[in-house]
């Protein structure tokens, strides 16, 4: 069965344009220039499982006319990636059921800190009033959810660790700085590799853009395409450095990819 992957954005935290930023990135009028927060949308037949949920959410949901979700996963709970997870709330009233929700133990707490108004404690721990939560206790798990079958992968963005998902052919690694040999290893024979490659200079966040063309050396997929781009990035001017089968993603692509 093919399934489908749309970015629904693919910029680093502050976004692109930056407030206050008149680089030529941030001045440019190309669409390809103009990214929203990373969160991503993978469809599979009636199934659609949403990536993150950053500060336009909202926005990007409305864009790609997602009237439904199956479930979420929360990959880390940096605000560029949970802020507006209230945002959700609004598929429970449409729906009249709690939207699932897969995240870490991490991700999870924190959202009881930010979103504490969404939770009731009544009963002594926390549970969602609009959510499901559906907390991982293990790594590299493959799991049944939002009915749909994936295995979670796991690495690090310093010491937070942060959540991947390998689904069919596709993986989608991002937020990734540090990680293990495990995780080259479960990600050999894919097709398509989805992971961040912030800008050309090093950060102790992220991959630069060498370092990510370094691990997707290591994978071999057959296509990777890079995620949270920073301002630095010009998509027309920098896209021509890129290797063969490596490319910037852009908000609204839609990549195919095949589910088993």
């Amino acid at each position: 069965m093919q399934g489908k992957f749309l970015f629904l954005g693919t910029s680093g935290s502050m976004g692109v344009p930056a407030l206050g930023c008149k680089c030529p990135v941030c001045k440019s009028s190309s669409s390809f220039n103009k990214r929203r927060r990373c969160a991503a949308l993978i469809s599979i037949g009636n199934k659609h499982l949403l990536i993150d949920a950053g500060p336009e959410i909202r926005e990007q949901l409305l864009s790609a006319s997602a009237d439904t979700l199956t479930g979420a996963l929360i990959t880390h709970p940096h605000f560029d990636h949970i802020s507006c997870v209230d945002d959700l709330k609004g598929f429970y009233f449409a729906e009249k059921k709690k939207l699932p929700i897969l995240l870490s133990k991490e991700s999870f707490e924190e959202i009881c800190i930010r979103h504490h108004y969404l939770m009731d404690s009544s009963g002594g721990s926390p549970v969602g009033i609009h959510f499901d939560f559906h907390v991982m206790q293990k790594s590299f798990e493959k799991v049944h959810f939002a009915g749909l079958d994936f295995e979670v992968l796991s690495y690090w963005q310093n010491a937070m660790p942060v959540m991947g998902i390998k689904i069919g052919n596709l993986a989608y690694v991002s937020d990734v700085k540090e990680y293990t040999n495990k995780l080259i290893d479960s990600l050999i024979g894919i097709d398509v590799l989805i992971v961040s490659a912030l800008r050309q200079t090093v950060s102790p966040m992220h991959l630069s853009i060498d370092e990510a063309i370094a691990f997707a050396k290591k994978v071999s997929a057959k296509t990777t395409y890079f995620t949270h781009l920073a301002h630095d990035v010009d998509y027309e001017r920098d896209s021509p450095s890129l290797p063969e089968g490596i490319q910037f993603a852009y908000d609204g692509l839609e990549v195919p990819f095949q589910y088993d």
